[in-house]
Parts: C-alpha cells; structure tokens; sequence
C-alpha cells in the first residue's frame, strides 16, 4: 500500500508519536529518585519503527539525538521477544558516555514487532574513581565507572534480578540507581501501551505506513529549508581547553542544493584525557546545529537528518576509540561541534559549555549543569542564564537542592553585563556559589575559561567563564575536596553579541 498520507491523517499521527514520547518522559520524571532526573530532567524518550529508525524523540535533551538511535543500532539485529528490555551504556557500542544508560524495549502487538521504545538518563552515579562519575581526570574508560555492553536486562517481562543487583552493587546508592532504572522501564512501558492502542486503532499497516510519511515529511521540510541556503563552503575553527593545552577542531561546511556536509578532517587525535567522543555524540550536536539552522519545529525524527552528511576522522577527537575516556567529550565536546556549525553559518555563540559540577562522597552523589547566556540574533539580544544548546535541562532549584544535600546555596544569581556587546547584546551567565556543610569530592568539567564565545557581524565576545574555590581560580578541568565551610564559586560565560555597538 502507499505511504503516503493526507495531511490530517498525517498530522493525527504526529500528534499521536509525540504525546507518546512526552508521556514517556513525564513517567520517567515523574518517577525517578535522584535530583538529576525529577528536578533537573536530565533524561531522553523516542519511539524507534521496526528497522531502528528513529520515528519521534521528545524534546528533551539534544545532546541524545544522534545517540539514541545509535543505542538502538547496537541491538536491533537480535532476538526479541514481548517484554524484552535491553540495557547498555557502553560509548562505543550504542552509549555516549557512562553516566548515560539507555533501556531499549520491543514493542510487540502478539508476536508482531511494532517497533522500540527507549529511554535514556543521566544517573547520578556509575561507579567511577570520583562520586557522580564525572572525573575531571579520567584516562581510561574504566576510571568512568561500569560498562554496560548491550544486555538483555529483562526477558519476557521478568527482570534479571541477579543482573541488575551485580551492576547497582559496584554504584553508589544502590537503592537509587535500581528506582531510576525502574522509572525508565515504566516509561518504555508507557510508550509500548501506546504504540499498542495506536496499532489496535488504525491497523498494523496504516502505523507502518505512518511511521514511514513521518520520516518522509520531516526529511521534506528539512530539505526546502536547506535549498534557502545559498551554495557553497563555509569553514570555522575552535579550540578545547583541554588540561594538557587547547585541542584544535575544524569545520568545512558544504551546502550542495538541498544537502549538507560537514567535514571534521583535521581536527585534532583523541588525547589521553576525557574529552573524546563517539561518533554518536558528534551526530548528536550536528543534528541539533541542523536543526537550528533550517526547521526548529520539524518533527524529531531521522527523516530530519537525512539530508546530512557528517565525516570525522577515525581515531580523532570526534570518533574516538576505545578505550579512550569520554567524560567530557559528551557535554563539552559536543557543544563545541555545535558552535562549530552554527558559527561556520555566522551565528553569534553561546556559552559553549555544560558547566558540568559534580559533588558527592560515600553518603552521596549529586550532579548538575549551569545555564549561561546565549548568542544574540541578528533581530533580537541572547537569552540570559539559560541551559539550551546541547543541554536543554532545568537547574536544580535552591530548595530542592539545599533540603536533599549537604550544602548551602550562598548565591544564585544572574551575572551582569559578561553577554557581548553589539546591536544586539549577547545573554548574561550566571552566578552559582556553594558552600559545603561536610566533608565531599568535587569535580568540574567546564570550557570557555581560556577562550570566549565568539560573536557576530561585529559583536563582541561573550566573558570567559570562572571557577574559584574560597576565592582562588581553579583551573577548567580539576578535582579536588572540599571541607565544611569551603566555597565553591562557578561563573558562567555570556554569550556573543550580534552586529557592531552603537549602529542603531
């Protein structure tokens, strides 16, 4: 039969795939226990079809939307049965970095395969050589904490206790980690009951069918927004405040009708520290660019990113090898390849970094991104103190974090005049001070303290951001101990300002 359908058809079905999604991930909130993912919503849900393509993510974190699929590549060819559900979190065999561990569930109707469900979160904790296993220091995958190559976690619907109890007992807090693995059963659950009364409503075949105009329609709309683009190259360049010296990356950008390439050859080896990254990660913020770009409301499929081709050097920075460390090359890296994009196309930047902070000791583990300003518009100023780019999640608020954690918030607050001047003004960071109420580990994983966010036809720079401990600069990549009393102080960066000051 065709697949293609009228458009109320197609907007029905939409419109079914993305409630779905959205409802998966407000079970996963919803149910969770740790900060991370019921306060901050660090956590991703999508609906897969038959052969693994992506048919609809929520719009929760960018930095997973190239790698999802990629996670469910890793077990798409096996053997599924009804109540199936695989775990993994292995960065390269369909994972980005450990702390992010995706559950793939088929979705059976009888014996007939509808397609998968998935959800992926950012566990507070995976057993690496720091609490909240993002070490600033890292070498080696296995300083990161548990590997999970793709593992059925759950056969015919009954869980591999023994399985699960041998991964949560090398993490800390245990009993946390098996309710946030619980809470994204639930949400593949959810989307498996709705693609189920999807299938029973319209039929095997008309969801099939649907499935396929979703990715066609999005792959549409995508390429008449890059036929808007005039032709031709486009290059940029960035650097990486790696600890052992910057790391170069480069772009060749190249708009051919309706299609894009972008070429990362040159860019820099994997190193020996933890900003490598799979080349799932680099998809990751390539798609987000694109998006960007051409059709911010396109459906959140792969049809999306059909048009797109991506090329990074084998053994680089950007499709790194095992058993390279990946810690930071998920968060810092891949908000880099995105500055990359959107600055080849002139886009003045935003912070350019997570601001990544991680706390904990034996007792406990917490972890958290900063927000900071964003690139301003050639017809508009840049948002201030905001998590977008790659990150896309919420702070944690004071009360959540000061009730649940052994630490006192001394200051939360917008850091005034650090966007870039121009006609337009580059968003402002922010300002988050801590102080420890007992004895923890801290680790910080942050860019754009050597190097600011660039602007636009003339903007100027954003501020270069700024990590102090008890007043004294610390360096962008350090971990270290703080005591009861000791303040942790992080600046964040502005964003760069668009258009030359004083021309309006």
């Amino acid at each position: 039969m065709s697949t293609r359908l009228d458009p109320i058809a197609l907007a029905v079905m939409l419109g079914a795939l993305r409630s779905a999604c959205e409802e998966m991930g407000v079970v996963l909130v919803r149910s969770a226990h740790s900060a991370n993912i019921k306060e901050r919503r660090d956590a991703s849900t999508a609906l897969f079809d038959p052969a693994g393509e992506m048919v609809m993510q929520a719009e929760h974190i960018p930095v997973h939307l190239g790698a999802m699929p990629s996670a469910v590549a890793a077990v798409v060819g096996e053997r599924h049965a009804p109540g199936d559900a695989w775990i993994l979190n292995d960065p390269f065999a369909g994972g980005t970095h450990l702390p992010d561990i995706t559950i793939v569930s088929p979705v059976h109707a009888g014996e007939r395969l509808l397609g998968f469900a998935a959800s992926r979160a950012h566990h507070a904790d995976v057993g690496a050589i720091e609490p909240g296993s993002m070490p600033a220091d890292s070498r080696t995958l296995d300083e990161e904490g548990v590997v999970i190559a793709p593992t059925l976690l759950a056969r015919g619907g009954e869980l591999d206790r023994e399985l699960l109890d041998g991964l949560i007992a090398r993490m800390r807090g245990p009993d946390q980690r098996e309710a946030d693995l619980r809470a994204q059963l639930a949400a593949n659950r959810t989307g498996a009951q709705r693609l189920r009364a999807l299938s029973e409503q319209i039929g095997h075949e008309a969801l099939q069918a649907g499935f396929a105009e979703t990715l066609a329609y999005a792959e549409r709309r995508t390429r008449a927004r890059i036929a808007d683009l005039p032709d031709g190259e486009r290059v940029a360049s960035d650097l990486l405040e790696a600890r052992e010296g910057d790391l170069e990356l480069h772009l060749r950008a190249t708009v051919s009708g309706d299609e894009i390439e972008l070429d990362f050859d040159g860019s820099a080896t994997q190193h020996e520290g933890n900003l490598n990254c799979p080349l799932a990660v680099t998809l990751s913020a390539c798609y987000f660019a694109l998006r960007v770009l051409t059709d911010p409301d396109v459906p959140a499929c792969a049809g999306a990113y059909r048009p797109l081709t991506v090329r990074a050097p084998d053994g680089s920075l950007l499709d790194a090898r095992r058993p390279a460390a990946v810690a930071g090359g998920n968060v810092e890296t891949s908000s880099r390849v995105a500055d990359l994009v959107l600055g080849a196309f002139g886009r003045a930047l935003g912070q350019g970094t997570m601001n990544n902070l991680t706390l904990g000791n034996e007792r406990f583990t917490y972890y958290e991104t900063l927000g900071g300003g964003q690139g301003a518009c050639a017809d508009a100023p840049g948002p201030t103190g905001v998590h977008v780019a790659m990150s896309n999640t919420l702070n944690t608020p004071v009360e959540a974090l000061e009730l649940e954690f052994p630490v006192r918030v001394a200051e939360y607050a917008v850091r005034r005049g650090s966007g870039g001047a121009g006609t337009h003004r580059g968003g402002d960071g922010v300002v988050r001070e801590l102080e420890a109420r007992e004895r923890m580990r801290y680790s910080l994983i942050t860019e754009r303290r050597r190097h600011p966010p660039s602007g636009a036809a003339e903007g100027g720079p954003g501020a270069t951001g700024r990590n102090l401990l008890n007043g004294e600069p610390l360096d962008a990549k350090v971990s270290g101990t703080l005591e009861p009393g000791d303040r942790l102080r992080i600046e964040t960066p502005g964003g760069g300002g668009h258009g030359r000051s004083g021309t309006r």
